[in-house]
């Protein structure tokens, strides 16, 4: 596998733009500041696949937790989408930026985890250190872990750090506890 620098994204508040990996810049419909992360709704303009987004930026876990709003036919066995990531904040602007390891959350049902081989060979090409690297396997395996034990319910395990996420179209707890 040919490694790739990590990508950065920046989600300027002030301004309410997004801007991508690749330097597009986009209106967001909504910014929402919490004491825990930053919420982030937008439509997905040109993408065939999903037409529109909701991300939740969560520094102290390390993650980023997108709902993706997927056009028909392009629809994913996924309720939600984390990514392992590493953010900065300066004067109303977020700076993410992405450690490779993404997560697909089916709730109630699992967790996958992929693109390990991409953190592997952008750490074997210096792409990122060996602590930055050690540092996203730690948050994967953290976010499994927690996961699995409150049954891949994303709620419950955010409300025992104290996190309520709030999403246009998902209740609080899509899934009845299990047990």
């Amino acid at each position: 596998m040919t490694a790739h620098p990590p990508k950065r994204e920046i989600f300027d508040v002030p301004s309410a733009t997004n801007t991508d990996p690749k330097g597009i810049v986009r209106a967001v419909d909504e910014y929402r500041t919490t004491p825990f992360g930053l919420y982030l709704a937008r439509p997905a303009p040109g993408r065939t696949q999903f037409h529109f987004l909701e991300s939740w930026l969560l520094p102290a876990l390390g993650l980023r937790i997108t709902d993706f709003w997927f056009t028909e036919g392009h629809e994913r066995d996924q309720d939600f989408y984390l990514d392992v990531v590493s953010v900065t904040t300066e004067n109303g602007t977020w700076t993410v930026t992405d450690l490779y390891l993404d997560l697909v959350l089916r709730c109630g049902r699992g967790v996958e985890v992929i693109d390990t081989d991409e953190l592997v060979a952008a750490a074997c090409e210096g792409l990122v250190t060996r602590q930055q690297a050690e540092w996203a396997f730690e948050r994967v395996y953290a976010t499994v872990d927690a996961l699995a034990y409150h049954h891949y319910d994303l709620a419950a395990w955010m409300s025992t750090v104290d996190i309520e996420l709030s999403w246009l179209r998902h209740p609080a707890h899509p899934h009845p506890p299990i047990g």
